[in-house]
């Protein structure tokens, strides 16, 4: 499945690439699988935890004062990491945030862990 879609890069607000959107999946630029997207644009953790929305520009951004109250959903089985591209097209310009909006991967990219990482995965036994 993922051999068909082109991988296309998810901006920053400052314009530099920080993850690679591979329908429904996101990985981050070292070909990592970091999280995906659902039917509404929502974007979740590989460990299921909420994290924010991918907006029309391809940025994923939250509320400032969004809670931890969501419910955690089921991932999808992991995809296969991939060979992220060597290089990505210049980001268009990105209209500056509203002041309710952060941009996630520049203000919390520990929303975003690999599968082996991250302070919001399962305990081991």
């Amino acid at each position: 499945m993922l051999e068909t879609q082109k991988p296309l890069p998810i901006y920053t607000s400052n314009g530099e690439a920080g993850a690679i959107f591979v329908k429904p999946y996101i990985f981050n630029l070292a070909g990592e699988w970091i999280g995906w997207v659902d039917a509404d644009n929502n974007v979740l953790s590989v460990h299921g935890h909420f994290v924010g929305k991918l907006s029309a520009d391809r940025r994923i951004v939250r509320k400032r004062e969004w809670g931890y109250g969501r419910e955690r959903k089921t991932p999808p089985p992991a995809p296969p990491a991939i060979r992220p591209p060597t290089h990505f097209p210049f980001a268009p310009t990105l209209p500056e945030l509203p002041t309710y909006l952060v941009d996630v991967l520049i203000e919390h990219p520990e929303l975003m862990p690999s599968v082996d990482f991250g302070d919001l995965r399962d305990d081991m036994d």
